[in-house]
């Protein structure tokens, strides 16, 4: 169940989440049911997929949404050509959700159609499908023996979460727990071939500094994180991030006072409030972490996306559709937080860094910290010319596309964020 998945808006609206835990045979009914709403919406007889939605889908999506929906996917991938490959998952008992692999003409999409125990519609959405790993599944040569890795588990009972803690061989640093942005983010915070936490966990323990990652509880947990009725963002990030920064503490080779948060994205945005909540965490990284409300943000990304694909689906009716994707307590929450003040009341050193080519969280944000925190004591702002969102390196205006292309996060910002640990 994701809040707002907005580096896949232009490619449909997920209005469900399933977190895959089991895989089933190509037998399974429901995929034959999946490739049957695939042709339908290849046909554009949209009025038979909405026939089939539940009662939560149909609200978000009426038909001349799915026909937009539809209309823009084709403006970014082109015509879809071949099914590559296909599975069912059940995220949840009475739940199964199908996987397609599918090849457009532009790009491999992964179409995924979730559905309920009655057997309708209760999601569907476009993903990015990563055709090569960015990079092996083993740190390079170069690292090797110079950092070790663990399997940890952050909280427990329900909400437990696999993490992985990145551990330096020689003296330790620092420690710095990585908080994600929107959406059910693995481990790695995995978009299409691009690995953003696992390049920062293994460049920084590289550097001497340990790092612990971990799957996030809208991926882990979603179904029953669904059943929640007044999710904030305390259920989906915060409190998680807690317990992984007390877990970091009991390490006996990690100093408790050297403990430190990097958010990115939504984390970022949140890291000022994680650190409220957590008077020992030693000082903040935020990575694109905006400082204004969420849907100001969404609203100015459906703009702009619109105005890279024409024909594309309307930015206002988007937002409508976003709003309605997670329930009033959740944007009551956020409305009432500016990361910024909250920020300002803290008394420990942040480092708050944006790459300028970042269309999802932009220099407008980057300034909102700046008026509020420039010139404060233990606060260093930094930007990159070339960087995006995700902090990898590109030319030009930055799109969704770009995020289907390996990259890595550059040497420089690793050592700034190595540096400025050891600095504080």
């Amino acid at each position: 169940m994701t809040r707002t998945q907005l580096a896949g808006v232009a490619l449909g609206f997920l209005l469900a989440c399933v977190a895959a835990q089991s895989t089933f045979t190509q037998e399974n009914p429901a995929i034959d049911r999946a490739k049957r709403v695939l042709d339908l919406l290849q046909r554009e007889q949209f009025d038979d997929v909405a026939r089939d939605f539940n009662a939560k889908v149909s609200a978000l999506l009426s038909t001349a949404q799915l026909r937009d929906v539809w209309s823009a996917l084709g403006q970014q991938a082109g015509p879809f050509t071949s099914i590559l490959d296909a599975r069912a998952t059940t995220p949840v008992p009475g739940v199964t959700a199908v996987v397609l692999g599918c090849q457009f003409e532009k790009t491999a999409l992964n179409v995924i159609v979730a559905f309920d125990a009655d057997g309708k519609i209760g999601g569907l959405r476009f993903a990015p499908r990563a055709s090569a790993p960015a990079e092996p599944s083993t740190p390079p040569a170069s690292s090797r023996g110079r950092f070790s890795e663990e399997a940890v588990t952050v909280g427990t009972g329900e909400w437990a979460l696999p993490g992985t803690l990145s551990l330096p061989v020689g003296p330790i640093a620092g420690a710095v727990v990585l908080v994600h942005g929107s959406g059910p983010s693995d481990r790695d915070e995995t978009i299409g071939p691009n690995k953003p936490f696992r390049d920062l966990a293994w460049g920084l323990a590289d550097r001497g500094v340990a790092v612990l990652r971990y799957e996030k509880r809208t991926r882990q947990h979603g179904g029953t994180l669904a059943g929640i009725k007044n999710l904030t963002v305390r259920e989906e990030a915060i409190d998680d991030a807690l317990l992984a920064a007390a877990l970091l503490r009991t390490r006996e080779r990690i100093d408790p006072k050297r403990v430190f948060v990097l958010g990115h994205s939504l984390g970022g945005t949140l890291a000022p409030r994680i650190a409220a909540d957590d008077r020992s965490v030693a000082g903040l990284i935020i990575m694109a972490g905006s400082t204004r409300p969420l849907l100001d943000v969404a609203r100015e990304q459906l703009a702009y996306l619109a105005s890279i694909t024409p024909g594309g689906m309307d930015p206002e009716q988007g937002l409508e559709m976003l709003r309605k994707s997670a329930p009033e307590s959740y944007w009551k929450d956020l409305d009432s937080y500016d990361p910024a003040r909250v920020a300002a009341k803290l008394t420990i050193p942040m480092l708050i860094l944006q790459g300028e080519r970042d269309y999802q969280v932009t220099l407008e944000d980057l300034q909102g910290w700046r008026r509020t925190l420039g010139g404060l004591p233990g606060v260093t702002i930094k930007s990159y010319p070339t960087l995006n969102h995700l902090f990898m390196p590109g030319e030009g205006k930055s799109t969704p596309a770009e995020y289907e292309r390996a990259g890595r996060i550059p040497e420089l910002v690793l050592d700034d964020i190595a540096q400025w640990i050891m600095r504080n």
